[in-house]
């Protein structure tokens, strides 16, 4: 039998030219780590400079000094919570005080956890809608006049999981296919005054807390068989995205959606055994260390 052939996950200054986004400055929420924090790396590799957002300001002005070291550019941290507009706005002046403009938007901040809807209260939905969905409107709308004068771009983390019923992940698909919603509106409302809004729907990414959360215990190789491309997706590869919708490249492209999965959305499935698991939910709790029941 032949053997399946893997492309490897390819650095972004391998492909684009290295000041691609020279003077252009990017606000991520999200991204003092995870894919945010590795897109706005190869952002600022490129010429960018960062503020970034997250709840935790001494993780965040670490995450910002590693960042800077490591690019030769700028990034400041802007400590804000997502669900409370107020201290958005105060990272936004923060943002403008020091860079005098913003071009670039990465709504990236997300909760998630695996749970059974019999599992989930309502806490628990609302917290995850908040974070995920009621984040991105007030990022949008605490940096939409500065993006509006830059004529710059939104780009939304979204997932896959809502294209299908997944089991264990209502309140994130809820949530992303909101935020997959208010992003095409983006685009209509925006679109006259040169902004682009789109989404990266990544699948699952390796060294992330979702691929933490998601993949059952010991089922690495499981997992593998239901992607096409035959390797779990990098950061690299959601940072190549990211820096191709972000560029003039992508000027005609808005309001779209861009899975970056490896193929794996055309094997919609759950990872976990069905319907066992939806109708003895306890019996796989030991799977998903961190789930709810």
């Amino acid at each position: 039998m032949a053997e399946s052939y893997k492309h490897r996950a390819v650095p972004a200054l391998d492909v684009f030219k290295p000041d691609i986004f020279k003077d252009k400055v990017v606000f991520v929420t999200g991204g003092g780590s995870g894919i945010c924090y590795a897109v706005t790396e190869t952002l600022m590799r490129l010429g960018a400079k960062a503020a970034i957002v997250g709840r935790n300001a001494e993780r965040l002005r670490g995450a910002a000094d590693s960042l800077s070291k490591a690019t030769q550019s700028q990034a400041i941290a802007t400590p804000a919570d997502v669900r409370k507009i107020e201290t958005l706005q105060h990272a936004v002046k923060q943002t403008i005080e020091q860079f005098g403009k913003i071009d670039f938007v990465i709504c990236g901040a997300a909760g998630n956890f695996m749970a059974p809807i019999e599992g989930l209260s309502p806490n628990a939905f609302r917290t995850v809608v908040e974070i995920d969905l009621l984040g991105t409107f007030n990022t949008v709308r605490a940096t939409m006049e500065e993006v509006k004068k830059s004529h710059g771009n939104y780009l939304h983390i979204s997932a896959t999981l809502h294209y299908s019923g997944l089991p264990w992940q209502a309140a994130p698909s809820a949530a992303k296919a909101g935020v997959d919603a208010l992003s095409a509106a983006l685009a209509v409302e925006l679109g006259p005054y040169g902004v682009r809004s789109n989404c990266i729907a990544p699948g699952l990414i390796a060294g992330t807390e979702g691929a933490d959360r998601l993949v059952p215990q010991g089922q690495d190789e499981m997992v593998l068989g239901f992607m096409p491309m035959q390797r779990i997706g990098q950061k690299d590869d959601i940072a190549n995205a990211a820096v191709y919708l972000f560029s003039e490249a992508a000027s005609w492209i808005t309001g779209q959606i861009l899975v970056v999965d490896g193929g794996s959305v055309h094997f919609r499935g759950p990872f976990l055994p069905y319907p066992d698991s939806v109708l003895d939910t306890k019996s796989f709790k030991s799977l998903f260390p961190g789930s709810k029941m």
